[in-house]
C-alpha cells in the first residue's frame, strides 16, 4: 500500500465553456501540481465537483490520469455515495482504473444513524478488502457529524485507513486511525498533532509553500511551519468566500492553470467581488494573475 501522507491536493475537474470535462487541461494541470508539492491527488471530490460526474466520468478520469502520472503516484479517487451498493460498485470501479485508495464520505441526505454508518461502512470494505478506505468527516456538505468515538469505531475496520477530517472543531488522533486535514486552515493544527498531512485545496496554487510547510514540521521546525502558514491566511479565507470549488477555480483561471472557470450547474462562476478576494489573495503570496 502507498503511504497516504503528505500534501494531498483534492484536485478540481476542469470543463471545457460547454461543460464537457477537458481531459487535456485535466492532465496538464495533474502534472503541474505533482510538480508543485502535491504527494498525491484525489480525484472526483468535492473539489472535483463529484456530484455532477457520472460514474464513467469519474473512472476515466482515473485512468487517464494514472496513465499520464505513472504507477508510483498516490491516486484516491471519492467514491463515496448516499447508497451503499452504488458506493461498492464505484469503489471497485476506482480499483481496477488503477485508484490507490477510495475516500468514502458519510452518507448524505438519508442522514444514517451512527449504526447505519457503522454498516455502510463495513459493507464496503468487505465488499473490496484489499482497497484502502479514507473516511470523510464533513458535516457541513453532509449534515451528519462523525465523532471522534464513532471514528475510533470505525477505524477497527482493517482496511480503513484514515480520516479526513473537515470539521475542525474535532481535529484531534484517533486510535487506529491516521489524520488528515480536511481544510486547509487547519493543515498546520493537524501537522502539530503529528497527523499524516491533508488533503488540500489551496496546494492547487501554493502547493511549494504547503510542501515547505510539511517538510518544515516533518524536520521539527514548527516554528517555520508556523510562519509559512500564517503567510497564506488570507488566501485560505478567499478559497472559502463562497462554495468550494467556485474561489480556486477562478484562482486556477486567474493564473492561467486552467483555460477557463466554468463548473457545472448547480454551481456557477465566481461573481466580480469574489474573483477580486482571489486576485488580492493571490497577490498577498506574491502571485501575478494573468487575468481578473
Amino acid at each position: 500500500m502507498k503511504e497516504i501522507r503528505g500534501v494531498i491536493t483534492a484536485m478540481a475537474t476542469p470543463f471545457d465553456e460547454g461543460g464537457a470535462i477537458d481531459e487535456a487541461a485535466t492532465l496538464k494541470l495533474a502534472t503541474y501540481l505533482l510538480e508543485h508539492g502535491s504527494h498525491g491527488l484525489v480525484i472526483s471530490g468535492s473539489t472535483g465537483e463529484a456530484p455532477t460526474l457520472t460514474d464513467e466520468e469519474a473512472l476515466q478520469l482515473v485512468r487517464a490520469i494514472r496513465k499520464e502520472v505513472g504507477e508510483e503516484t498516490l491516486l484516491i479517487c471519492g467514491t463515496g455515495t448516499n447508497y451503499t451498493e452504488h458506493s461498492i460498485e464505484l469503489t471497485r470501479g476506482a480499483a481496477e482504473a488503477g485508484a490507490d485508495a477510495a475516500l468514502i464520505v458519510t452518507p448524505y441526505y438519508n442522514k444514517p444513524n451512527p449504526a447505519g454508518i457503522q454498516a455502510h461502512f463495513e459493507a464496503i470494505a468487505a465488499a473490496i478488502p484489499e482497497m484502502p478506505i479514507i473516511a470523510y468527516n464533513i458535516p457541513s456538505r453532509v449534515v451528519v457529524n462523525v465523532p471522534p468515538d464513532q471514528l475510533a469505531e470505525i477505524a477497527k475496520i482493517d482496511s480503513v485507513v484514515a480520516v479526513k477530517q473537515a470539521n475542525n472543531d474535532e481535529m484531534q488522533p484517533i486510535p487506529g486511525m491516521e489524520i488528515l486535514a480536511g481544510n486547509d486552515d487547519v493543515f498546520l493544527k493537524t501537522l502539530e498533532l503529528d497527523g499524516a498531512g491533508g488533503i488540500l485545496v489551496a496546494s492547487h496554487l501554493v502547493g511549494p509553500q504547503m510542501r515547505e510547510m510539511w517538510d518544515a514540521a516533518q524536520a521539527g521546525e514548527i516554528d517555520r511551519a508556523r510562519e509559512i502558514d500564517t503567510g497564506l491566511r488570507q488566501l485560505y479565507a478567499a478559497i472559502g468566500v463562497t462554495t468550494n470549488p467556485i474561489p480556486v477555480k477562478a484562482g486556477l483561471e486567474m493564473m492561467g492553470l486552467i483555460p477557463t472557470d466554468t463548473l457545472r450547474l448547480p454551481l456557477v462562476s465566481a461573481d466580480a467581488g469574489q474573483r477580486a478576494a482571489m486576485q488580492a489573495a493571490l497577490e498577498s503570496v506574491g502571485l501575478s494573475p494573468v487575468t481578473s
